[in-house]
C-alpha cells in the first residue's frame, strides 16, 4: 500500500520545486502580485526582515567566509559568499538586498551595514540597491565589466566570456575592463535595455543588446519587500505594503 501524503509533506515538496527552479534561474512567475502568492511559495510572506537578521531564504549548501550558513548567520557588508549546486540564498545587509542562485560567488564591498560594491566572480545574481546620497553609487564587477549603480535594481550574470546585465530599473554606468572606452548608460524604468559585456569584441563592440533572461518581476517584489520597500512600477493585485521606491 502506497504512503499517503499529508497536506504539509506536499506543500513543503512544492515550495522546494519552486525554490529549486528559482536557484536554477528557471522560475517563469505567473502567481500574481498578492500576498498568499509568496506565502505559498516560501510558507510566508516576505516582509522587512527583523533588525540582526540576514538570511531570508536558504536552501541548500551556501557558505559564507567559507563556513556553511544556517539561516541565523549575519552577513556582513565584506563578506564572501558562495553558493552549491542546487542551492539558493535571499539575503539583505541595510538596504541592499539580493537572490543568489546556484554555483555563485559573490565579494561585498561596504562597512557599518552598508553595501558599497559587489564583485560578481560567477553565477547569477538578482539585487536591489538602497537609495543613495546625491554623488553616491554602488559598483558591482565581474571580470569583464564594471557597472555604478544609482539605487538600481539589477540582474548580473558572469561567466568567463560574458557578463550580462539588466537594468531593471534605475541608472546604471557599463564599463567594458577589456576596453574602458566603449562605455553605456543605461536609464530604465521596467528592463527596458539589457546588455551583454563581451570579452571579445563583436564587429568592434563589446556592449551589445541582449534579450531579457532568467529573472521576474515576483523575484524582485520579493527582494524588495524584505527591506521594506516596494518596487517602482504598476502592479496587478497587488497588496503588500512598503514605501514606494524612487531612485
Amino acid at each position: 500500500m502506497s504512503k499517503r501524503i499529508s497536506t504539509e509533506e506536499f506543500d513543503e515538496a512544492r515550495r522546494a520545486l519552486l525554490v529549486k527552479a528559482m536557484s536554477l534561474g528557471l522560475f517563469a512567475g505567473g502567481m500574481g502580485w498578492n500576498l498568499p502568492a509568496l506565502a505559498q511559495l516560501f510558507g510566508r510572506v516576505p516582509r522587512k526582515l527583523p533588525e540582526g537578521q540576514s538570511i531570508f531564504e536558504l536552501r541548500g549548501a551556501v557558505r559564507v567566509n567559507g563556513s556553511l550558513a544556517t539561516r541565523n548567520t549575519r552577513i556582513g557588508p565584506t563578506d564572501k559568499i558562495e553558493t552549491a549546486q542546487g542551492a539558493l540564498l535571499i539575503a539583505a545587509i541595510g538596504g541592499t538586498a539580493f537572490i543568489m542562485r546556484e554555483r555563485t560567488s559573490l565579494e561585498l564591498e561596504g562597512k557599518a551595514a552598508l553595501v558599497r560594491g559587489m564583485r560578481l566572480l560567477s553565477g547569477k545574481l538578482l539585487t536591489v540597491f538602497g537609495k543613495r546620497n546625491q554623488g553616491e553609487h554602488a559598483q558591482m564587477r565581474t571580470a569583464i565589466a564594471t557597472i555604478g549603480i544609482r539605487g538600481t535594481g539589477v540582474y548580473a550574470e558572469a561567466d568567463p566570456e560574458k557578463t550580462y546585465l539588466c537594468t531593471c530599473y534605475g541608472n546604471t554606468d557599463i564599463t567594458s575592463e577589456q576596453d574602458p572606452t566603449q562605455t553605456e548608460n543605461i536609464v530604465a524604468t521596467h528592463h527596458d535595455a539589457p546588455r551583454y559585456v563581451l570579452a571579445e569584441p563583436d564587429a568592434g563592440k563589446r556592449i551589445v543588446p541582449a534579450p531579457f533572461l532568467n529573472h521576474t518581476d515576483l523575484e524582485l517584489m520579493t527582494i524588495e519587500a524584505i527591506v521594506g520597500r516596494e518596487v517602482p512600477f504598476g502592479l496587478s493585485g497587488n497588496d503588500y505594503e512598503g514605501p514606494m521606491r524612487d531612485y
